[in-house]
Order: C-alpha cells, then sequence, then structure tokens
C-alpha cells in the first residue's frame, strides 16, 4: 500500500482485545511495507558500519605502504557512501509510508465505527476521547509501528558488527560483545516508570481534550450565562496538569537518554585503553585500533534506535488501548442482518411500546420522558443503542436487514443535529430517491432567511448553495440550524422519516409554516414526528401518547385535549396540581383551579372554557 491508493478499500477488522493486540494487528497487516523499510534499513546501517572497516583498511595500506589496498579501501568507502545515501532515502521513504499508511487505517476503523454506532457511540464514550484518538494517538500508534522495522534493522545490524568485529579482531570484539548488552539493557529498569508517567500524562491530556470540546461545542451558552471564565479556569487547572505531568516524564526519558550517551562513552574508553596496551604490545596494528574504536563510536547510532523504539511503545501503548477500547464496541445489533438486502414499505412498528405509524400519514408521538422518546426513535430507525424486540417496516425486523438498507428505509433526525463545515450544497449532497429537489426542501423548511443569512455572511458567493457554513453551523441560531437539519432529511425522502423535535427552537409562526410544509412535501410517505408543540400536533393525521413506555391513548389532537388529561398535561405543560384541579372541578377550593389562560373578566373559567381559549389561541397563532 502506497501513500497514492489511499484510503484502504478494507481497513479489516482489528483486533481490539487489548492495546498490544492491536498494534501488533496492524503490523501484521502492513507487512510488506515492514520488509521493504527493513531492507533499506539493513543496507543504510550496514553501509555506515562498514565505513571503520573501510577507514581502518585505509590506515593500515598507509602504514604498510600498499597502494592497491588504499585504493581498494577507498573504492570500498565510496559503495559504503552510495549505498549509506541509498538506503537512507529509501529508509526515511518507507518508514514514513508505513507511518502515514497506518495512521490512515486506525482512521477509516473509527470512522467506520462512528458511523456504525451512530448516536449510540457519545453515550458510551466521551466525545473528546473520540477526537483524541482520531488524532493525537493515531500519530503515535503510526510512530510506533513504523519505528518497529527500523529498530529490527538496526538490531540486525549490530549484530552483524559484532560478529564481524570478533573474526576481525577477537581481542578487542570480545569487549564489545560484552558491553553492547549492558548498553541495550541498561534503561530496561527504567522503561516501566517511564511508561507509567506516559500513561498518567495521556490521561490528563484526554481529560483535557474532552474538557475543551466540550466547552467549545457550550460556547454560546457559556456566555450566555457568564460562566466562561469559569470553564477556563477549569481548562487552565487541567491544562497545567499536563504540563507536570509532561514534565515528569520527560525527567524520565531525559535519564534514559544520559544513559544511552554515558554507558556508550565509557565502552569507548575502555575499547581505547586496552586497544593501546594491545599496539604496545604489539598484537594488534594500529588500522586494526582504529577500526575497531571506529566501529564501537558508529554503533551509538543504531543503538539510539533502542530507546526510540522504548519511547514509541511507551507512547502508543496507552493511544493504541484507548483506540481499542472504541474499536471493541458493538453494536446492539447485527450490522449484516439474515435477509437479503431490501428497502421493505408499510406501516412501521415497534411491539415496545405499541406504537403503529400507519404508512404514508403523518403521526406525531408525544412523550412526557424525553430519554424515552430518544430511544424510541433509535429503535424505529433500526439501530437502538440496548438490545430488545426490533421495530417492523412493512412487518419486516429492521434488525433482520442488512445496515445500509435499514437506514435506506427509515431515517432518523435527532434533536440536535449536526451541520458539518462546508457549502451549502455541499451540506445537501446526501444519497437521496431523487423525488425531492434541494429548493422544495428548503421552502418546505422555511429556510428562505437562512439562505439570505448565508450568502450575506459569505463574500463572493453569487448562489446561496455555494454560501460557506461554519464547523457546525456555529454562525447560524439554533432554529436555522434545525430547519438546515431539517431540509437535508427531506431531501432525502426515505420510506420512514422519524423527526425527534425538529422545531424546538423555531418561534410559533415558523413553526406552522413548517407544519404545513411537512405535511404538504411528506404526502403518500410516512413520517413520525416527536413532539409536544400544539403547532405540529394540529396538523397530525394520528397522534399516539405515550405514557410509562406504552401507548396510552390515541387520536386527533384537539379530541385528545378534551379527553386525556394525561395528554393535555404534557401539551400545556400542567402541574401536578393544575391536573388535579381540572380533575376535582372548580369547587375544589384550590388556588390552582384558576385558569393558566387569562380571562377576559373576573372569575375562574372551567374545563371547556379552557380547552376553548386554548383552542382560539391555537388558531390566532
Amino acid at each position: 500500500m502506497q501513500i497514492r491508493d489511499l484510503p484502504f478499500p478494507d481497513p479489516g477488522v482489528p483486533d481490539a482485545r487489548s492495546g498490544p493486540r492491536f498494534l501488533w494487528w496492524l503490523f501484521r497487516n502492513q507487512l510488506g511495507g515492514q520488509l521493504r523499510s527493513l531492507a533499506w534499513g539493513l543496507l543504510h546501517f550496514a553501509s555506515v558500519s562498514a565505513l571503520p572497516f573501510c577507514v581502518g583498511l585505509a590506515i593500515q595500506a598507509v602504514v604498510d605502504r600498499s597502494g592497491t589496498r588504499l585504493a581498494l579501501a577507498g573504492g570500498i568507502m565510496v559503495l559504503c557512501c552510495v549505498g549509506n545515501a541509498i538506503g537512507d532515502t529509501f529508509l526515511h521513504r518507507t518508514a514514513v509510508t508505513n507511518w502515514i499508511t497506518a495512521a490512515a487505517r486506525v482512521q477509516q476503523l473509527l470512522a467506520r465505527k462512528t458511523a456504525l454506532l451512530g448516536s449510540a457511540l457519545t453515550r458510551r464514550v466521551a466525545a473528546g476521547e473520540v477526537v483524541a484518538v482520531s488524532t493525537g494517538d493515531v500519530e503515535k500508534i503510526g510512530w510506533f509501528v513504523e519505528a518497529v522495522s527500523r529498530f529490527t534493522a538496526a538490531a540486525l545490524t549490530i549484530v552483524l558488527v559484532c560478529v564481524a568485529l570478533v573474526v576481525y579482531e577477537p581481542a578487542l570484539g570480545i569487549v564489545v560483545i560484552l558491553g553492547l548488552p549492558v548498553l541495550a539493557l541498561a534503561v530496561l529498569p527504567l522503561l516501566p516508570r517511564a511508561t507509567r508517567r506516559a500513561d498518567v500524562q495521556r490521561e490528563k491530556a484526554g481529560r483535557a481534550t474532552e474538557l475543551a470540546s466540550d466547552t467549545v461545542a457550550g460556547l454560546r451558552v457559556l456566555r450566555g450565562i457568564g460562566g466562561e471564565e469559569l470553564f477556563l479556569d477549569r481548562y487552565r487547572s487541567a491544562s497545567q496538569e499536563v504540563r507536570h505531568a509532561a514534565v515528569r516524564s520527560a525527567r524520565m526519558w531525559s535519564l534514559i537518554s544520559a544513559i544511552q550517551v554515558l554507558l556508550p562513552g565509557l565502552l569507548l574508553v575502555v575499547v581505547v585503553w586496552h586497544g593501546v596496551h594491545l599496539a604496545r604490545e604489539g598484537r594488534i596494528g594500529v588500522g586494526e585500533l582504529v577500526t575497531v574504536y571506529s566501529s564501537v563510536m558508529i554503533l551509538t547510532y543504531p543503538l539510539r534506535h533502542f530507546e526510540e523504539i522504548a519511547m514509541a511503545y511507551s507512547f502508543s501503548r496507552p493511544s493504541a488501548k484507548r483506540a481499542a477500547r472504541v474499536l471493541a464496541l458493538e453494536r446492539a445489533t447485527d450490522t449484516t442482518g439474515s435477509r437479503p438486502a431490501e428497502v421493505p414499505a408499510g406501516d412501521l412498528y415497534d411491539p415496545t411500546t405499541g406504537l403503529l405509524a400507519p404508512e404514508g400519514r403523518l403521526t406525531a408521538v408525544v412523550c412526557g420522558d424525553p430519554d424515552a422518546a430518544g430511544r424510541l426513535a433509535e429503535r424505529l430507525g433500526g439501530h437502538p443503542s440496548e438490545g430488545g424486540t426490533s421495530a417492523l417496516l412493512g412487518g419486516v425486523p429492521l434488525d433482520e436487514l442488512p445496515l445500509k438498507s435499514a437506514r435506506t428505509a427509515v431515517l432518523v433526525q435527532d434533536k440536535d443535529p449536526v451541520l458539518l463545515s462546508g457549502t451549502l450544497r455541499e451540506l445537501l449532497d446526501v444519497p437521496a430517491s431523487g423525488a425531492v429537489d434541494a429548493e422544495d426542501a428548503l421552502a418546505a423548511a422555511q429556510c428562505a432567511d437562512v439562505l439570505a443569512a448565508l450568502s450575506q455572511g459569505s463574500l463572493g458567493a453569487d448562489d446561496p448553495m455555494d454560501a460557506r457554513i461554519t464547523e457546525r453551523g456555529r454562525s447560524l441560531s439554533g432554529g436555522q440550524r434545525q430547519r438546515l437539519a431539517l431540509a437535508r432529511s427531506l431531501i432525502t425522502d426515505p420510506e420512514a422519516l422519524v423527526l425527534d423535535e425538529p422545531t424546538s427552537a423555531v418561534d410559533s409562526h415558523t413553526e406552522a409554516r413548517i407544519a404545513e410544509g411537512v405535511r404538504s412535501l411528506r404526502a403518500g410517505r410516512t413520517t413520525v414526528v416527536f413532539t409536544s408543540s400544539p403547532l405540529l400536533l394540529d396538523h397530525a393525521d394520528r397522534i399516539v401518547f405515550l405514557h410509562d413506555g406504552e401507548v396510552a391513548a390515541i387520536g386527533a389532537h384537539r379530541d385528545l385535549l378534551h379527553s386525556e388529561p394525561r395528554y393535555r398535561a404534557v401539551v400545556t405543560r400542567e402541574t401536578d396540581q393544575e391536573t388535579a384541579a381540572h380533575r376535582n372541578g372548580p369547587t375544589a377550593g384550590d388556588e390552582a383551579t384558576k385558569t393558566r389562560v387569562p380571562a377576559l373578566g373576573d372569575g375562574v373559567l372551567g374545563d371547556d372554557e379552557v380547552l376553548h381559549r386554548l383552542e382560539e389561541i391555537e388558531e390566532t397563532a
């Protein structure tokens, strides 16, 4: 796999049982790139390590006054320099390729998992942690994956050089062989502590990222209540904790680096001291002494990769653990399904609550518990956050369909839809049936003023469709974001559309026009709207009232206002005392029996008069 071939057609199925297993899985899936990196690494390190032999051969040739051997040493040195240049160039190329492809594979896996889990992901993992994994963590994971092959090449080179030194000059080669394992293993006792400090740093950095993400997401609300300074102080505190943890971790790594510098220096001192004594005794020549000394000095370069692989693993292990935790999350239902890919049509039915949304009609669902309404909306879409009986579309259980077919058949727009950055044209470029164009969807969602605002805020955008939308639509009001999201949902034109509080941030006049527009545009299509707004409820063909997780009443809006006190309490926001007062009548002697709707004169309004006045207010709106 080359960088130009990204993204992967299929990133594979990761081994997410633990962080180390996930790193090993990534390594195995890039075996070809790792072998290429290993080959070029061997060429590079072997060429560098052979230079001391060339220098020693040349010095000895000068001492012996041998022009032939001097020319031979020069020719070998040229070959080593060429091999060094070529090996280093392609080692860097393959290493960067391994790094980027590994990071890209992890990002694709995270994106696929996010798409499969949907809204259930943020209920099980903090959004800030997902952001941290998909940004900083993937770089550290890619670093370790690409460093393995370079470390292996360095380790093999050290073994080859040690063997060559023993063959070339046994008296000094044995000293080097005995000293190098000490150099390589001296830092091992410090690695557990360094790893723990790195884990603490990553944990604190992850919490700081989550806090920053939540603060940025709620900045508009924080400013409205004057709470930005409070959260800024919290982030300052979290940032200082990260700084202190990073300093403690850096101290340990600086100690490891110091040891990696000190011990090779001591080995050089020992080799030179012993070699000088051997040269004085005439047991070795000057060229041989220079060769061994230069070889030991050059070996400090590949030895550095022992420190790097330790750092890479220490930093990537917690990152891999976090990534594996996200990738190990599973849907409550199977994504492949047991039925062939099809898009069924018919009534939408939830066996758990008994909710039935007839085909081709606009059904409004009133539920006093917003959390229960959200879970029901997910079940109706075929991707519940918890196990249970599946919803049925046309008698077909949605969890028996492939995920793509289920999402094509039923689209769920939650109460807090997200707008991605880009142009309006890109925002509305979604999979659709083609029966609804963008203009009709925008008109039904009453987006005329939104288009005007986008045009004014985008320089050089003559067509509103080319206007830029900022990240998450932060430059727009809550109502404008809701309407654009609604238009995007209407364009898809699914068999069944489920809308959870689609107009909660819209004023009443616009809400009434949206209700009429959605009803007209979705004529003949199944639409379910979770709402308690009288303006939307009055346009519904059928209203289903849920109480304690079950269907409690079905009917028209005005009929349910008269016949179902619990429905009336949810829709009109009655308190418990007011509901009791309505049951007992105006003779109960409670002040709560007085109407919440102002009367034209003094006195108390009865139930019928209250309902009549509510109807008048709705008609006026």
